[in-house]
């Protein structure tokens, strides 16, 4: 089974090769890997064609301008001939060198499976900060804000080319808007499996602060509305304060016991 990972960048130097490492390491080697680069001026496109060799022709990439990460994923989807298409952004890396044989061993009749990813600290990536779990989710808690871990989700690519792609005129929710579509409007049949696929560094563009929150809030309403789907910006909030106390349960219960260990697959563990 072949599997397109798309990667999004936008002067993306700093942490590109932790996720090209990752990519290589993994053991499933059936890939189609698309990197969509926003005319980044950092060195990216340097690193891009430094790494293309060592994919053996299975890395396809483009820099030109772009209208933003949903943008650069729509083009990457575009692209892709694997039977299933993730996303894997610049600032992430997997966390084990077996997540894409593990999704083609169980993705079966499924549309999608999807997993649980951890944030980690931009300046120490074995560091965990936060850990999102998906293990509760149902279509119906989409109503609460809530959604599966985006960066673990694995899609068959005819779930795309039949339901559309990410819309471009919602900020940072657009995630959310299409698993509204998928779960709620096409009843895509889905499998949660119980494991971390992604360390995600904690500076990416859903983890930058108050505001950002905010705008996620509006972004989630608006997709809601835009979809006939009825719900409050109390019942959005409440989804907010129920996250909250989950992480603060796991905080207690895994991180201060030292239970998640993180290393990047292909790399000398940093400390």
């Amino acid at each position: 089974m072949k599997i397109t990972i798309v990667t999004p960048t936008y002067n993306s130097a700093a942490s590109l090769r932790t996720t090209f490492e990752s990519v290589l390491a993994q053991t499933h080697t059936d890939i189609d890997y698309i990197v969509i680069d926003g005319n980044s001026t950092d060195g990216t496109v340097d690193i891009l064609k430094e790494y293309a060799p060592r994919f053996e022709g299975r890395l396809r990439w483009v820099s030109e301008p772009d209208n933003g990460i949903y943008d650069a994923m729509n083009k990457g989807i575009s692209m892709a001939s694997g039977d299933v298409v993730g996303i894997l952004n610049s600032d992430d890396f997997f966390v084990s060198d077996d997540i894409l044989e593990r999704v083609a061993a169980n993705i079966g009749d499924n549309d999608a499976v999807y997993g649980d990813v951890v944030y980690v600290d931009s300046k120490d990536i074995t560091k965990t900060t936060r850990y999102y779990s998906s293990a509760r989710f149902n279509a119906d808690m989409l109503k609460l804000g809530f959604m599966p871990a985006h960066p673990s989700f694995y899609c068959k690519r005819s779930v795309y080319e039949r339901l559309g792609l990410y819309r471009t005129d919602i900020t940072i929710g657009s995630d959310f808007e299409f698993f509204i579509r998928a779960y709620l409007k096409d009843n895509i049949k889905t499998a949660y499996l119980p494991m971390i696929f992604v360390s995600m560094r904690t500076k990416g563009i859903s983890s930058l602060g108050l505001q950002s929150h905010f705008q996620v809030m509006k972004d989630k309403l608006k997709a809601l509305k835009l979809n006939g789907i009825t719900s409050s910006i109390t019942l959005v909030s409440y989804g907010y304060l129920i996250k909250l106390l989950s992480l603060s349960r796991y905080r207690l219960k895994k991180m201060f016991k030292g239970e998640i260990k993180i290393t990047v697959p292909g790399m000398v563990d940093k400390k």
